[in-house]
Parts: structure tokens; sequence; C-alpha cells
């Protein structure tokens, strides 16, 4: 069942009449989600915190669900500032696709010593089909897409903004155990980009909640149950918008099978905020960064 959804949605043209995919805009879709409170207490005295972090420092304007499909599943709606959407997609461009992290295109041997994909990509129009080959970053434990293992033989320096957005947000769930940030892989995804259905079951810690960050074009997001069997439910993810996966969720099939083509994303728009080359990449790209702990504490 869940292969049939992914295989709907992958050639859907146009979000109209499609009632069937949860949109956190559209407050009608109650049966589906359930307001979640978060709580300001461990930020009463230092908003800056959250500010210094590009998130919304005043804990009221933000927007958080349970969704009550998929137990364990957390949703919130953007909770990021424009300046911090601006810091972290450029932070997923420039930097966390420098070494020691690892790159899809590591394997093609295209970057000399000392070159970085970002800075190369954009010497001249040779080098601009160089940016369409990026697919995945890897930071700290680095994921093998073979083995499914994670080895402390192949592990960098985790990123600490990064480390520190993540812990953040988890308190402000009010998870009863420190998140710590291990391992994140960053996806780039393209209009005809997609990801098929699977599990995350590589880490040694499972009951650590699993949390995604999208950035760009808006995605279908697929999540089904245990099995590919189960009937999944399709969320609209827009800029900004996090899911947390944690408890039953943490463990289900998931997947994309539709990036919106510019031309129908109407909420995504950084002409005014956004300085070139960044600018025109964004306008045809998806980020996502999944960032999760490996180990037990």
């Amino acid at each position: 069942m869940y292969k049939e959804y992914f295989k709907f949605y992958k050639h859907i043209n146009s979000l109209e009449q499609q009632s069937n995919i949860i949109d956190f805009e559209n407050e009608v879709n109650t049966e589906f989600m359930k307001p979640k409170i978060l709580t300001s207490e461990f930020f009463n005295d230092d908003k800056e915190i959250l500010d210094n972090l590009g998130l919304k420092s005043n804990i009221s304007d933000w927007k958080c669900y349970d969704v009550l499909n998929v137990p364990g599943l957390i949703f919130i709606k953007n909770p990021f500032t424009s300046i911090g959407q601006k810091y972290w997609l450029k932070r997923c461009i420039a930097d966390y696709t420098k070494k020691p992290n690892r790159l899809n295109i590591d394997a093609h041997r295209i970057l000399g010593d000392g070159e970085d994909w970002w800075t190369l990509s954009n010497k001249n129009e040779i080098n601009l089909k160089l940016r369409n080959q990026l697919r995945w970053a890897t930071l700290g434990y680095h994921h093998d897409w073979d083995t499914k293992v994670y080895s402390e033989t192949a592990k960098s320096e985790f990123p600490m903004d990064l480390s520190k957005l993540s812990k953040t947000i988890i308190k402000l769930l009010q998870f009863p155990d420190e998140f710590m940030a291990e391992a994140a892989i960053v996806n780039f995804y393209h209009p005809s980009s997609t990801l098929s259905g699977h599990t995350d079951h590589s880490e040694y810690n499972l009951s650590a909640p699993l949390l995604s960050i999208s950035f760009g074009l808006s995605a279908i997001f697929l999540i089904g149950g245990h099995s590919l069997d189960d009937k999944p439910v399709a969320i609209l993810l827009r800029s900004g918008d996090t899911i947390i996966m944690s408890k039953e969720s943490r463990l289900c099939y998931h997947g994309v099978p539709k990036v919106l083509l510019p031309k129908n994303d109407q909420y995504f728009n950084y002409d005014n905020e956004l300085e070139e080359p960044f600018k025109s990449y964004m306008q045809v790209t998806r980020i996502n960064i999944n960032v999760r702990q490996v180990n037990n504490v």
C-alpha cells in the first residue's frame, strides 16, 4: 500500500483538490492534528538563545502539533525567522559541504585537494552542472550507504551550531532525555528528486528522536507504519517546517515522493533576502537536514 501511494503522489502535477494531503496551513484539518503546548521555562531569562539560533524568540509564536494518525510524530510549522532560514541554508550549501564532511560526489573524484563543491561549482558556466550533481552530505558519524553501520573510524566533528539547534528544539518539546546530535545527513533535492520509502534503523539508540528540518521548495512527505502494507499519510512540508519522529513513528516507513516545481510553490521566495548565487540555487532546490543520535548515553 505504501508503494501505491508513493507512486500516486510522485505523478501529481498540482496540489489543487488534493484534500488527502495534510496541510498545517489549513486549520480545518483538526481531525489529523492536535496542538502541542511548548514550555518556555528554560528560556524565560534568555530569549537570545533562540534568536541566535535563527528561531522565533517568542515561544507563543510557534505552531506545534502532534500528528494523530502517526503516534510520536510531531510537526512544527516553520519556527525559523527569515534571517534564521537564510543562515541555515547557507551553512548547508557553503559550509557543510566542505571537508571533512563526506559527499556523494566524492566517489567520482571531482574535487581536487583543497577544493570545495560550492566554490568550484560557481567558478564558471562549465562547472555549473556540478551544482546538480550533489545529492547529500554526511556530518559527524558518516552513514555507510552499503553496510548501514556507523563506525568510529568514519567520524568527524559534528557542527556545534547544528548540535545546539537540535538540542534546543528537542528540549523545548520536553523530551525526558538530553538529545545528543551525533550524525546528520543533509539532502539536496531538485524538482525531479524523490526519496523512496525506508526506515532509519542503523542507530544503536532507536529510542532517541530523529529531527528533520526542511528549507527551500515545498515537498510531500509520506509516512506509513512499520510495514509497507500499512496505509501512509501525506504531509505538505514548506520551507522551515520541522518534523520530529519519536516513539512509534521513529521506525515507520517514510519518504518523499514529490518536490514541488518552483511555479507551484507559492510559499517560498527569497528574492528580496538572499544574494546570488544562493538565490538561484534555492529557487530549484529543497534542502533537508536530518539529525540523529547514534549511541546510547
